[in-house]
């Protein structure tokens, strides 16, 4: 158990404390608010990564938000109120095999429902692909806190009149919020560090998209596409991009500890 713990701990150290040794030296002023040039990517050039940064928010910000609706949806139909039990567990089953799905294999579906309408990468395709990267994810885990909810909470909520619908929309809900935020948090800090499934989907840009139809960069990608580069100045910029996207799941995983103990208060168990 310990040599285990100590794996862990120094691998986690290891990865982190190399791109804050290789990034936090190249982030500057003009790398957050400028967006790339052409010389940029010989080494030469004075832009920044504005555009991936500003990508990466217009991707997985709407992603989340209606995979969260989604979620909540499934999550509160699956219970013994609404559906049967064995229903219910081939919907767990399926939603538990989503979840260890490659992400590239969400990115090559959309991509081949793109070529089959004549659909080019865009900001909406990159925000569908990482949608249902994250349906799975935050459903079961709002299904796990759904399901802790003490029964004689229910049933209290009946014997005073509510109807199936409003014990879990209003009794529910609220009693397993701290696990739903969590599971939120989490399909977001998922969706904001995955590179495979916008490989194909949100395509790339120097520029900072106009629409939802437009071309987007986003952190993992730029970071793919700057690592690949022969030129040393260009692979720092990577690891600048990665420092940034490394600071961003740090602050969600924070938040989301901070603001689970918070809620918990509020929860009877």
């Amino acid at each position: 158990m310990i040599i285990s713990t100590a794996i862990v701990l120094s691998s986690l150290v290891i990865i982190i404390g190399l791109v804050v040794y290789h990034g936090a030296p190249a982030i500057t002023v003009d790398i957050l608010i400028k967006t790339p040039t052409s010389q940029d990517y010989i080494g030469e050039g004075t832009g920044g990564i504005l555009n991936a940064i500003v990508g990466s928010l217009l991707l997985v910000i709407p992603a989340t938000i209606i995979a969260f609706f989604v979620g909540i949806a499934i999550a509160l139909y699956l219970q013994s109120d609404f559906s049967h039990h064995s229903f219910s567990t081939f919907v767990r089953f399926i939603l538990d095999v989503l979840w260890g799905i490659p992400s590239i294999l969400y990115g090559v579906f959309c991509f081949l429902i793109m070529i089959a309408i004549g659909v080019r990468a865009s900001v909406l395709t990159g925000i569908i692909a990482l949608t249902l990267l994250e349906i799975p994810i935050i459903t079961r885990y709002i299904d796990e806190s759904i399901k802790m909810v003490p029964a004689g909470l229910k049933e209290s909520a009946y014997s005073l009149g509510s109807t199936k619908f409003e014990t879990a929309v209003k009794v529910v809900r609220r009693q397993a919020f701290p696990g739903i935020l969590a599971g939120v948090l989490l399909g977001l800090g998922r969706g904001i560090g995955d590179a495979a499934s916008i490989l194909f989907t949100a395509g790339f840009s120097n520029n900072v998209p106009g629409s939802v139809f437009d071309g987007t960069a986003a952190l993992p990608t730029l970071i793919f596409k700057y690592f690949s580069s022969p030129y040393a100045a260009v692979r720092e910029r990577a690891y600048a991009a990665a420092f940034i996207l490394v600071i961003i799941v740090l602050l969600i995983s924070i938040i989301s500890r901070l603001l689970t103990k918070r809620f918990m208060k509020h929860v009877i168990r």
